[in-house]
């Protein structure tokens, strides 16, 4: 039988035993050349105990020449039938390791590997108890020293922190932290929440009123429980922050509001964090083996110091302390920024009759929210993904398997058809003077989330105001000088302001690790978020993967955790293993950390 007569599937059983047999070899780095000359092997925790993407035979070769041997990855089968399309034969995986159950995606090409994605799903001896394996719930007979539930519970929530260390604590209680709490949760990971609103949820409740998610719901899910089918595509910041206090309480999370974390210092003899918290009042010490950044993608708020700002009589607040638009009414209003806080805070103020100006200082990527939607996003996520099979884990599989050295490759033929499609839209911003990119590189909204975290707004209404002239635009300049009662511009317009709002973004996560551990540490383990791409915010040299995050960090024991909500759940998966791996004295030889190139 030749090989052109053979089914996609087979093709890749037939390779998966070309793998298997040189794995078990004496020289298992040689499978590196079943690879294509510039493959990639995108690994997720399975083999490497990290996030690491390795390029090209020669580090493929050097990657398993490092961690074949310990990790004795074996039993590789093809998962369902796989496809073939314009060259490329794809197909779902599983396999084991000496610690782990494993899963992964496969692209090859010309009968030679060009994408494979490897991915730990479960620790073998340390399973989730989830479906055949949950628990009972009940102790049926008769028992004297019968505690119920509600007892159970009450005891734990009142001696974790106090008789009882946790072995992780999280700082930050958005979905993130609570997304990660609950994975640890369910892989009996003794961990505290460390929140300083009071209740889960409050981080969007105290937002703006009219703040709702950008992204769609089937995008959106939490991990264990996703959003009903009646659930709105887009979450409102209310419905969303009481979604995330039923969800904390019915995960049986140890959730502390109303804390903050004021300090945290690492032994390295024991290897043991000291945390000093305030719990609404009451100063505790915890002291866990594990400590996690979960504030979000970014980190604290850039405020700029501007001349003259000392003297302004009007109020001047960052994007992130913006109440709404409701009290400015008939207010003069200049915001500072052209991303998705300033289009959102410039049309709330718009629709409360406010006179508000947007100060554009740099080209800004704008994509129209249906057309994100249906171009971008509905091939994994939307209704019509849901309806062909697609399960939100298959979704985020896929987008994983895509090495983000050739990412952009995919991207920029799909917003090429977006530039096509909304290009009356976009040329209407353009006479407006709004200036627009798609990326340096074309490759639109994700790659530059990835590389920066900034520079894009999805366009839910506030971009035709701006194309209408209803919020009044300045770009190309910023502000130079700031005013008793206006600003004054870099190209000398002055506007007169009773509120300057600045959205301008954030500092590094690692700014919170200088704010409560130290400079000396934030400095160790560097900037977080971008990687390396060369563009804008995003300086070399390429490392492959999201410097920092949901993986090891040159601090021991210093764990960063964020992103969108997709981002949170998917690798939330990963760090959550890692942690329980090292709470069960499991070997996690570390492979591929990368070098701290960026301070900040």
């Amino acid at each position: 039988m030749t090989n052109q007569a053979l089914t996609p599937t087979q093709k890749i059983q037939n390779w998966l035993a070309e793998l298997k047999s040189i794995l078990q070899s004496d020289q298992p780095q040689n499978a590196a050349e079943l690879f294509d000359e510039n493959g990639f092997w995108r690994d997720l925790v399975a083999l490497t105990w990290n996030i690491k993407t390795v390029e090209g035979r020669q580090s493929i070769r050097d990657m398993l020449g490092a961690t074949a041997a310990g990790a004795q990855p074996h039993d590789w089968k093809v998962d369902g039938e796989a496809t073939e399309a314009d060259g490329v034969t794809e197909g779902w995986l599983t396999f084991k390791t000496n610690v782990a159950q494993c899963e992964g995606q496969i692209r090859l090409r010309n009968d030679k590997c060009w994408t494979l994605l490897t991915a730990m799903t479960e620790l073998r001896d340390h399973p989730e108890p989830r479906s055949s394996l949950r628990s009972k719930g009940a102790r049926h007979g008769a028992d004297k020293s019968r505690a119920s539930w509600a007892d159970e519970r009450r005891e734990e929530i009142e001696s974790l922190g106090y008789t009882e260390q946790p072995y992780c604590v999280i700082v930050g209680g958005g979905q993130g932290g609570i997304g990660l709490g609950a994975r640890l949760r369910q892989l009996n990971v003794p961990t505290i929440i460390l929140e300083k609103n009071p209740k889960p949820g409050d981080s969007w409740r105290n937002r703006y009123k009219s703040l709702c998610l950008h992204d769609p719901v089937w995008y959106d899910h939490l991990p264990y429980i996703p959003f009903p089918d009646n659930w709105p595509i887009f979450s409102p910041k209310d419905k969303l922050g009481d979604w995330l206090e039923m969800y904390t309480k019915v995960m049986e999370l140890n959730y502390w509001g109303s804390t903050e974390c004021t300090s945290a210092s690492y032994n390295e003899q024991t290897g043991e964090w000291t945390v000093e918290v305030n719990r609404d009042g009451e100063k505790l010490t915890l002291r866990p083996k594990q400590l996690v950044l979960a504030t979000g993608m970014s980190g604290v708020p850039n405020m700029p110091d501007i001349p003259g700002m000392e003297t302004f009589k009007g109020e001047q607040q960052h994007s992130s302390q913006h109440p709404g638009g409701e009290a400015y009414k008939g207010k003069k209003v200049v915001v500072l920024g052209a991303n998705n806080s300033s289009h959102d805070i410039c049309g709330a103020l718009w629709e409360n009759d406010a006179d508000v100006t947007m100060v554009q200082r740099s080209s800004t990527h704008i994509i129209k929210s249906d057309t994100l939607m249906e171009l971008v996003l509905g091939g994994l996520y939307s209704e019509e993904a849901v309806q062909s099979g697609i399960t939100t884990n298959m979704a985020d599989m896929t987008f994983a398997s895509i090495p983000f050295r050739i990412m952009p490759d995919f991207h920029i033929p799909v917003y090429e058809q977006v530039a096509e499609r909304d290009a009356d839209f976009y040329e209407r911003l353009k006479k407006a003077g709004f200036m627009l990119d798609f990326g340096e590189d074309g490759s639109g909204l994700f790659m530059k989330y990835l590389r920066r975290g900034s520079g894009y707004y999805i366009d839910v209404g506030a971009s035709e105001l701006v194309a209408d002239g209803e919020i009044k635009l300045k770009s190309g300049v910023t502000i130079e000088r700031v005013n008793p009662e206006s600003v004054t511009l870099s190209d000398g317009t002055e506007l007169p302001a009773d509120l300057i709002v600045y959205a301008t973004g954030y500092g590094s996560m690692n700014g919170w690790a200088a704010k409560i551990i130290s400079q000396e540490v934030a400095d160790k383990v560097g900037k977080c978020w971008g990687m390396g791409s060369g563009t804008t915010k995003d300086p070399g040299p390429w490392e492959g993967e999201l410097r920092n995050m949901w993986k090891p960090t040159q601090q021991p024991g210093l764990w960063f955790h964020g992103g969108n909500l997709h981002q949170s759940r998917h690798y939330s998966r990963y760090l959550a293993l890692q942690l329980k791996a090292r709470m069960e004295g499991i070997e996690t030889p570390i492979y591929g950390m990368e070098e701290v190139h960026h301070l900040s």
